[in-house]
């Protein structure tokens, strides 16, 4: 064997077998980690149904847990083409056709809304979405601060798609317009 290269199988000793080992455990742990993630992101964490203003399935928001909040992936069919503002909304209730039982932004400290205004944002402020032409929407977006306690609390939370793009700048809601699209997060209703 030449000096500077590893040899797996030949030499019969200890550090074979310690070799092998290693390879094994770092195969073992990379199938395991590939099993958890789909196109970069964790599998699992609640899935709640997202209805739209007649009461009907529109799709699905999962949510999970990030190290620096919470992230939800949208995935919903029937929604205009264009961009929507979407925001988290501080009551867990998503009654059609409305949504205003879902209550204001989720906002604890009081902020003004917007990414753009000074006073801002909103702690549940979210960047606006993008429907495709056939009315499809795939898109994850990101919650800073945010924590699966803080929104799974007594009377949950609202994750809210508006008509039109959110401004990042306009107070109380971003000039954004009606509330179309709307799920629970709740800890007791997880959609299956």
């Amino acid at each position: 064997m030449e000096p500077g290269r590893a040899s797996i199988v030949g030499s019969g000793g200890d550090n074979d077998m310690r070799m092998a080992r290693s390879i094994a455990f770092t195969l073992t742990a990379m199938l395991a980690l590939a099993g958890c993630y789909t196109n970069g992101e964790p599998e699992g964490g609640p899935t709640f149904a997202l209805v739209g203003p007649a009461g009907q399935s529109l799709g699905s928001v999962r949510m999970w847990q990030t190290p620096g909040g919470v992230t939800f992936r949208i995935g919903a069919a029937g929604l205009p083409h264009g961009i929507h503002g979407v925001h988290v909304h501080a009551a867990g209730r998503c009654d059609p056709p409305g949504f205003t039982t879902a209550g204001a932004h989720f906002n604890p400290a009081g902020a003004k809304h917007g990414f753009n205004n000074p006073a801002g944002p909103h702690r549940g402020d979210l960047p606006n979405v993008s429907v495709a032409a056939n009315g499809v929407l795939q898109e994850a977006v990101a919650l800073p601060g945010a924590s699966f306690a803080t929104l799974l609390d007594a009377d949950g939370a609202a994750l809210v798609i508006h008509a039109r793009a959110d401004d990042y700048a306009t107070d109380p809601s971003g000039n954004s317009g009606d509330r179309i699209a709307c799920a629970l997060i709740s800890a007791t209703v997880p959609a299956g």
